[in-house]
């Protein structure tokens, strides 16, 4: 299996977190929250492209918007391959986090 990019993994990650509810505006929205950064949907939906190429996440339409000429929202979810490469991705950022020397400050 090969190693997610930070934004693949960021993104794989909120959409594990959102459980059900991981649609594009939902997405940018956790990102935002959890990173402190506003992030643009291009810089999501290239990642969610090539995510789902790989087998990591599987989309899906949802009903159309209840407004005259609503949109289908496109949902998304982590397959099992793409629990394996959060897994994987997660051991290895604990093992090099494990022994590494203190960084020398505090979150406040």
């Amino acid at each position: 299996m090969e190693n997610l990019s930070r934004s693949e993994e960021i993104i794989l990650l909120s959409i594990w977190n959102l459980q059900g509810d991981a649609y594009g505006v939902r997405i940018l929205e956790k990102l935002k929250e959890k990173t402190g950064t506003a992030w643009t949907i291009g810089a999501v939906y290239a990642p969610l492209h090539r995510l789902e190429e790989k087998g990591y996440i599987e989309s899906r339409p949802g009903e159309p918007l209840p407004v005259r000429g609503g949109r289908s929202r496109v949902f998304y979810r982590v397959t099992a391959r793409g629990k394996k490469a959060l897994a994987q991705a997660k051991a290895v950022h604990d093992a090099l986090w494990a022994n590494a020397p203190d960084l020398g400050w505090k979150e406040a």
